[in-house]
This record gives C-alpha cells, sequence and structure tokens, in this order.
C-alpha cells in the first residue's frame, strides 16, 4: 500500500472514531437480552401486533430491534434527552422535579418517553388510514426505553451525567463508570460463563425468572391505578439500585476488578430480568 493510500486510510479510520455515535443505555446485548426475555412471555394477541408492526429485516426477532433507537440518535437529534434521566444527588426520583430536558421542557425524559410511546401504541387498533403515528417507530423507541429505564445509571445523577464523567479501570482498561454498567459487567459475564454467547445469559436469566425469582414476577408484571405503563415506579428502583450499588465504593480512578463484579452482576441480571417481564406485560397491556 503506498505512502498516500495509507495516509487517507488513516484519515478515514480517525474520521470514523470521531463521528461514530456513543453508545447509551445497556449495550447491544443488555437491550437484546431485554427483548429476548420479553418476546417469550407475549400473548398471542401482542406477538401478532409486534409480528405486524416490526420492520422486514428483523425477521420477527424482537431482540434484533432493541438498539435502533440508539442507532438513529444522530439521525433523530431530539431523541437523545429521552433515553436517561438526571437526578439532585438524592438518591430519589419524582417526576415533576427531574423529568425534563437541559432546556427544562418536562416530560423529556426515559418515564416520559415510555409514557408517550405507550400512548401512541394504543391508537394499534384504530383504522390504518388514520392512524397519526409511525407506529413501528413507535414499538422501536419503547423496547428500547424500556430497556434504559432498567439500566440503574440511566436514573443517575445530573452531577456526573449517570456515572459518564467518572473515570475509572475495569481491570486494566480505562472506561466510564456509566459503560461499566452498559457493556463491562454484561461483556465479562458472557466471556467468563456463556463462552461468549448472549443466548447462554439469557437462559440463565430465564432460568432465575422461573425458578429464583418466581414470587416476584407478579409485582414486577403488576401496574396500579389501571396504568400500561408505570415508568416513575422503575425509575425510583433505578436511582435506589445506581446508589445502592453503582455508585456506592466508587470514585475518580478507582479500579473495578473481581470483588466489584461478582458484587454486582446480580443487580444486571435483576434489572435485565425486570426489564424484560415489564416489557411483555405492558405490551400485552397495550395489545391485548
Amino acid at each position: 500500500m503506498g505512502e498516500c493510500r495509507m495516509q487517507k486510510m488513516l484519515a478515514f479510520l480517525s474520521l470514523m472514531l470521531v463521528t461514530l455515535p456513543p453508545i447509551y443505555g445497556w449495550g447491544t446485548d443488555g437491550h437484546s437480552i431485554v427483548c429476548k426475555i420479553a418476546q417469550t412471555r407475549l400473548r398471542e394477541e401482542a406477538a401478532d401486533a409486534v409480528k405486524q408492526l416490526l420492520p422486514k429485516w428483523a425477521e420477527d426477532d424482537l431482540g434484533s430491534v432493541c438498539s435502533w433507537a440508539d442507532q438513529v440518535k444522530f439521525r433523530y437529534r431530539w431523541s437523545s434527552p429521552l433515553h436517561f434521566i438526571n437526578t439532585p444527588e438524592t438518591c430519589s426520583y419524582q417526576y415533576k422535579r427531574d423529568c425534563k430536558d437541559e432546556d427544562g421542557e418536562a416530560g423529556r425524559c426515559v418515564a416520559g418517553a415510555i409514557n408517550n410511546y405507550t400512548s401512541q401504541l394504543l391508537t394499534y387498533n384504530s383504522a390504518a388510514d388514520k392512524a397519526e403515528y409511525n407506529l413501528t417507530e413507535s414499538l422501536l423507541f419503547l423496547v428500547h426505553f424500556m430497556g434504559d429505564i432498567h439500566q440503574p445509571l440511566h436514573v443517575g445523577f445530573a452531577s456526573d451525567k449517570g456515572g459518564n464523567t467518572i473515570d475509572v479501570h475495569w481491570y486494566k482498561t480505562k472506561q466510564v463508570l456509566h459503560h461499566v454498567w452498559d457493556t463491562n459487567i454484561i461483556e465479562t459475564a458472557e466471556e467468563r460463563f456463556y463462552n461468549s454467547n448472549v443466548d447462554g445469559m439469557v437462559d440463565a436469566i430465564q432460568q432465575n425468572i422461573t425458578n429464583e425469582w418466581a414470587d416476584q414476577v407478579k409485582r414486577w408484571e403488576t401496574c396500579g391505578l389501571n396504568k400500561t405503563a408505570c415508568p416513575d415506579i422503575y425509575a425510583s428502583e433505578g436511582i435506589k439500585a445506581a446508589c445502592d450499588w453503582a455508585y456506592k465504593g466508587v470514585k475518580e480512578e478507582s479500579v473495578l476488578e473481581d470483588d466489584y463484579f461478582v458484587s454486582r452482576l446480580p443487580i444486571i441480571y435483576w434489572r435485565l430480568a425486570q426489564g424484560g417481564v415489564r416489557l411483555a406485560a405492558t405490551l400485552n397491556r397495550i395489545f391485548g
């Protein structure tokens, strides 16, 4: 390869590194796990509706679309604030206080987005030619945001942008704390326990849902006051998990190794399980 061609290639790669969008929410595997769990729990009417709304390229696999909302953030720039909630450092969440974007516009957070796209999907049985919304996109946003709100640091402190400004080391690799929870813990577990196979982790979580957590599932599915979705509950749990587990014992340049990994992995499993169970329950209510 000539020197000129090499320089052009390096310049192209550098541009790609600068322009590739960052990953928000659970990483690709985390979102896929939530959706794979949910799809196995759909009742017939909901499964049929989801099949009709999924884009053809998904091939009826809900897990394949769960990261779509991350992939379109640069095209739909208005959607970026919808992936998270910023809270004060009180380890508590309040919708009116916290669900707003940087300009103070109310409802512009992941809890507001879940409410919004749930309401849109409730129009599914109206006449198709009168539909006001792109319900395929509504579904793709909802399934993603239900995953996001169950990642503890998506309901994190405004002061550190949900752990995005806390530099740590994941074993020997420099990371930010948010990315550790998005991706590193999941990927480390897959490598150590499941031969880097996401389906192995899905199976393990499914077994916990069926056995260890069986007595909790009904409570996870329940949404009081005849609501279709209950994101305020999920967000309140999220900030508590962030304080009790994600932030706890971590400071700038902390080295997070086996002690952190082993103690936090069950929380990851638990929140992924809750996200999958609740996504299915929400879709069953919407389309039932």
